[in-house]
């Protein structure tokens, strides 16, 4: 770059309910972004924000120092990665990727090694705090990739988030957020039970939830969810359809090196089950709604 104190130029590819305020805070901290993604409303939002919108992923990369993909699963990842339109054959030497999709380990550590063949170089950088983590920019992003990447990517990942931690080689920050979905999962599943079984009791569901959350059931899911139970709003944060992608991912990567998850297969077969009831597009809160319906609710 000929001006050695400008910030990187960025590309961000994946404008959904995450990637969306996450450019913006990107923008609010003097970054320039150009954004592709797939929806035009989402081009405009970025647009109106002070980003620039590309028609292409072409278009979106070329010229960027760092290139940043959020999009919902491994396919999608390879789709934008891989072939002529695609961002390796498209971006510069030297650009550094930032993926933060929530993806299986080793698409992360596939998509290293070919961009290393290009001398394109890749963190995967998966996050966790759901909407309103990626809107306050308090995330917690788990990395995976070369120590020199990491720092290189720190002030970028600053503005989007509050820890974030290298966690070892390619892959690694998918294998832990594969862990922290299974967390999630299970609290939820908790919550809700106990949710249902407070309301069956007579008990005022409010004041239960408060003094539960001060004591050791607190816990973040149950402050970020709370609203969600009582309201049963279940306007999505983040979608069960993603949840049980993510749950996929934990099973499968969990076989691979021999762990049993006993508990987490349980609860990865309510959220495909809720998925299999039509409430895919719901929020995880809503394993609630499975709940209730195994306590005899007509839902």
């Amino acid at each position: 770059m000929s001006n050695p104190t400008a910030l990187p130029s960025i590309a961000w590819i994946g404008l959904g309910i995450m990637g969306s305020p996450m450019a913006e805070n990107l923008l609010k901290a003097g970054y320039s972004v150009t954004g592709f993604t797939l929806e035009q409303d989402k081009l405009d939002r970025l647009a109106a924000a002070g980003g620039a919108a590309a028609g292409s992923i072409a278009e979106a990369v070329k010229d960027a120092d760092v290139i940043i993909t959020m999009v919902p699963a491994s396919p999608q990842v390879e789709a934008i990665s891989y072939g002529e339109n695609g961002i390796l054959e498209n971006a510069k030497s030297g650009a550094l990727i930032i993926d933060m999709s929530s993806i299986t380990p080793q698409t992360s550590v596939d998509l290293a090694k070919n961009a290393a063949e290009k001398g394109i170089r890749v963190i995967d950088a998966p996050v966790s705090g759901g909407e309103a983590g990626a809107i306050e920019a308090v995330l917690s992003i788990m990395v995976g990739g070369e120590q020199a990447d990491f720092d290189a990517a720190l002030p970028i990942l600053e503005a989007l988030g509050k820890t974030i931690v290298l966690c070892g080689p390619h892959g690694s920050g998918q294998t832990v957020k594969a862990a922290n979905q299974l967390i999630v999962a299970v609290n939820i599943q908790a919550c809700a039970e106990a949710v249902v079984f407070l309301e069956k009791s007579g008990v005022d569901l409010n004041a239960a939830l408060d003094v539960l959350n001060g004591g050791l059931a607190g816990s973040t899911v149950l402050t970020r969810k709370k609203d969600n139970f009582l309201n049963r709003d279940f306007k999505p944060g983040f979608r069960i359809d993603l949840h049980h992608k993510d749950m996929g991912i934990v099973t499968d990567a969990a076989r691979n090196v021999g762990a049993a998850l006993p508990v987490g297969a349980v609860v990865a077969q309510l959220v495909a089950s809720l998925r299999a009831q039509g409430d895919g597009g719901l929020d995880h809160s809503a394993l609630l709604r499975a709940v209730e319906r195994l306590s005899g609710a007509q839902i």
